[in-house]
Order: structure tokens, then sequence, then C-alpha cells
């Protein structure tokens, strides 16, 4: 995936929001190109492969709750959370993607 274009800058409120719109954010103020975050629908699903199926028997039925994940500078994905700063800045932007 590669990102385009970037909009106006905006409060984390704002970003929220656009999140849960099924839009992609980052703050302009970092440093790594490429990263952005979106959010992860919660679903339910049966455990059929690792890492589940080491911790749950195969075919437990697990609740998978909504949350943020980032796309790190690197490609790889991980789960997001937020540091204070984040929260308190006003230099988001939407990102748009293409897959």
């Amino acid at each position: 995936m590669t990102s385009e274009a970037r909009s106006k800058l905006f409060s984390f409120s704002e970003a929220l929001e656009r999140l849960k719109h099924g839009k992609c954010v980052a703050r302009e103020g970092w440093n790594g190109r490429g990263m952005y975050l979106y959010l992860v629908e919660g679903s339910t699903f049966q455990v059929n492969r690792a890492p589940l199926n080491k911790h749950l028997p195969e075919g437990t039925i697990v609740s998978y709750r909504s949350h943020i994940d980032m796309k790190c500078v690197g490609g790889e994905f991980v789960p997001w959370t937020a540091a204070t700063s984040d929260l308190i800045e006003e230099d988001w932007v939407e990102v748009h993607v293409k897959p």
C-alpha cells in the first residue's frame, strides 16, 4: 500500500471520527514516511491457527474487539497506543491509501 496527498490539519478528536468512518490518519509531525492509523472493526471468529490455537482449543469462538492499528515505517502492522502528545496535538491529517 502507498499513501497519497494529505489534507488539512485537525485535532485527535477529528482524527478519531475519521477513523470511525473508515479513513486513515497520521500525524504530520511523525518522522516515518508511510506511517498511518486505521480502525480494525471488531469481529467474531473460530480459532483455527497460531497464535490463538496455542492458548485456546481449535474451534473456540473468539470475540475480537475494535481497536486502532498502525502501519509502521518498515511496512509492519501493530496495535497502536496513543502517547499523551498524540492526543493533544493539532497536526493530524487524513492519509489516502491505495491498495
